[in-house]
């Protein structure tokens, strides 16, 4: 889980793929405390926070050429 930094440091492709590989270990987490006994419930939250970190920097970066295309 990469601090909001690290995650500004990669490129679009790495920020995917990690949005990626968050969302299936969110998935395969929520699922085994769905089946059994959850270790570490605040690996949801931290993954979640990571989720939502990488969504707003993908945001921002999309506002950005936004921006730069419409002359602002």
């Amino acid at each position: 889980m990469a601090t909001a930094n690290e995650l500004r440091e990669m490129s679009d492709e790495q920020l995917g793929h990690e949005l990626r590989e968050s969302q299936k270990s969110l998935f395969r987490i929520r699922f085994q405390s769905a089946t059994e006994r959850n270790d570490t419930p605040s690996n949801v939250r931290k993954l979640r926070q990571t989720i939502a970190r990488i969504k707003t920097i993908q945001r921002e970066r999309e506002r950005e050429l936004v921006g730069e295309g419409a002359g602002k």
